[in-house]
């Protein structure tokens, strides 16, 4: 069965996810065609644990699928790795019926951490739970940016505790829940298409049974459920980025001429130190998120702090593209090459939360001994 997913995920990316990835940008419209198509071939179901019915894709898989995705499309991979982040705590907490629909391809998830409150300090949620009537749960929040929002079925979202010690509680949100609403546009420089969108929540109400872990093991579930696939993933994300990019950007070097000395742009000593520079760069950002995954798979010692190392990628993803815009010269600035496409999109795994200043001061913190957050 794994196989036809590999198969069919080939065909959907050559299909859909790269014909779209053009036009999704220029118009910044969610990839629904693409996403549609992910789902009918069994990809975003792909992560479920086969105990609850899914095919068991690991983290592995998962970064790999992330990987081939970004490489054609930015917005669609990052609508993927959103949903993959969503689903172990979904898998591991969450109800059975909507495990079944994820796993079956009629369900997509995402993550509702960052606040307009605490801003990238995902850690930090101030948006409120409170106890009602009939063991129901009101939620009050200002979610500042959602992957998906308008477009996902549920939101895995933070919250203060109701009434626990702990930084916060998850719940299961569906996005259909009275007093949930997406609250403003999203017109941006780059993953134009992500969806990403601010989501509001006014006395909206949902049953205590939607709480996912105990009252106050938010963070607890987030660290070990969801912190490791978003960074991975996001890494994934990255390096899929510098690949094209390198790729595209020795495809036009090593063709386009400069006709009065009969040689190419890549017969151009400075040009290939660029190139050379790219391809070391993402080479070596592959290597690592490999490492990373090995340790988390195998529960190496460090595996915690190589999750933290890999957000290396975004910066990566970043000077890989900056190289690539000076090495093509104008034609970089030209959207038929893509280049620039991926130029912007890199920009963003940067400034998701937790940035990569923070995810930088993490490991300093862990490195001097001392506690990963502040006031730990």
């Amino acid at each position: 069965m794994s196989d036809q997913v590999w198969k069919a995920l080939g065909e959907v990316i050559a299909d859909v996810v790269a014909p779209q990835a053009q036009p999704v940008d220029e118009q910044g419209a969610f990839p629904s065609e693409a996403v549609e198509a992910l789902a009918e071939a069994g990809v975003l179901g792909a992560t479920v644990p086969t105990a609850a019915g899914g095919m068991g894709f690991g983290l592995a898989d998962a970064a790999r699928i992330v990987d081939l995705l970004s490489q054609s499309c930015g917005s669609t991979a990052m609508v993927t790795m959103m949903h993959f982040a969503a689903v172990p705590v979904l898998a591991a907490h969450g109800p059975r019926e909507i495990v079944d629909s994820i796993a079956a391809g009629r369900h997509l998830s995402t993550l509702a951490f960052s606040e307009a409150g605490s801003r990238s300090h995902f850690w930090a949620p101030v948006s409120t739970a409170a106890p009602a009537e009939d063991d129901r749960i009101v939620l009050d929040a200002r979610k500042s940016w959602v992957t998906s929002a308008g477009h996902a079925d549920s939101y895995v979202w933070s919250s203060r505790p109701l009434a626990a010690d702990g930084p916060m509680t998850l719940w299961f949100v569906p996005a259909a829940t009275t007093g949930v609403r997406v609250a403003g546009p999203f017109d941006g420089l780059g993953l134009r298409g992500n969806g990403s969108r601010p989501v509001h929540a006014t006395q909206a109400t949902i049953p205590r049974s939607a709480m996912l872990g105990a009252d106050g093991t938010g963070l607890d579930l987030a660290m070990q459920l969801t912190l490791p696939w978003f960074l991975v993933l996001n890494a994934a994300f990255s390096v899929g980025l510098a690949e094209a990019t390198v790729r595209e950007a020795v495809s036009h070097l090593t063709t386009a001429r400069l006709e009065h000395l009969d040689q190419t742009l890549a017969d151009q000593p400075t040009v290939r130190r660029d190139i050379g520079l790219m391809r070391l760069h993402t080479d070596t950002a592959r290597a690592m998120l490999s490492d990373t995954v090995t340790a988390v798979e195998a529960g190496r010692d460090e595996a915690g702090l190589r999750v933290l190392e890999v957000a290396v990628a975004a910066e990566t993803a970043i000077a890989v593209t900056d190289l690539a815009m000076k090495a093509c010269g104008g034609a970089a600035f030209r959207k038929d090459l893509g280049i620039e496409r991926r130029f912007r999109d890199a920009r963003a795994a940067r400034v998701m939360a937790p940035t990569t200043d923070q995810l930088t001061d993490f490991v300093a913190r862990l490195s001097c001994g001392m506690p990963m957050l502040a006031g730990a």
